[in-house]
């Protein structure tokens, strides 16, 4: 208890300097640093608040000099979780992420929906011949993670991703047409 106490005034006490320095910054430039010490004011509360709140795992104990400095602040999951909420919030016209604008992405139909969160789905394409100029159909069929709830014969948009299964590099982002 004593320790988390004491953690909890150093922090404080980080939080108060920083402040501070920034704020000092702040009267010397002028208003364009306003904002940013605002924001980064928030920031640093915000992960110090962070740390305070998560329980720590029970280690060998750490004395004041031998405790390292920690590293930046790395992406949250729930970052990650985010990013895929947007993509299965996917209703009609989606904006996506500039990140994610730029992956590949086909509409075909559903042809197989027998295994769990997956299913088949076939894109027909139409190419005319380079010198005979006919009209040449090809089709691929792309295993698509499914958490959309397709089923056989919708005609669904798949997105690539990450490499889910060993067939798996696709996922239904829109259910374009329900099938009849």
């Amino acid at each position: 208890m004593a320790k988390k106490k004491e953690n909890e005034n150093q922090l404080a006490g980080v939080v108060e300097a920083v402040t501070e320095t920034v704020g000092n910054m702040a009267e010397t430039v002028g208003e364009t640093v306003g904002s940013v010490a605002e924001a980064v004011t928030d920031r640093v509360t915000s992960v110090v608040g962070r740390s305070a709140e998560k329980p720590k795992k029970a280690t060998k104990a750490r004395t004041a000099s031998k405790t390292k400095p920690k590293a930046p602040a790395k992406k949250e999951k729930g970052d990650r979780e985010e990013v895929g909420n947007v993509v299965r919030a996917a209703a009609g016209a989606m904006e996506l992420p500039e990140y994610l604008s730029r992956r590949r992405t086909e509409v075909g139909r559903v042809v197989s929906d027998k295994m769990q969160l997956t299913v088949t789905v076939l894109v027909q394409r139409s190419k005319p011949h380079p010198i005979y100029k006919k009209v040449m159909r090809r089709s691929v069929k792309f295993m698509a993670h499914d958490e959309m709830g397709a089923g056989m014969g919708d005609t669904v948009r798949i997105m690539e991703s990450r490499p889910m299964s060993k067939h798996k590099r696709w996922r239904v982002i829109e259910i374009v047409q329900r099938a009849e």
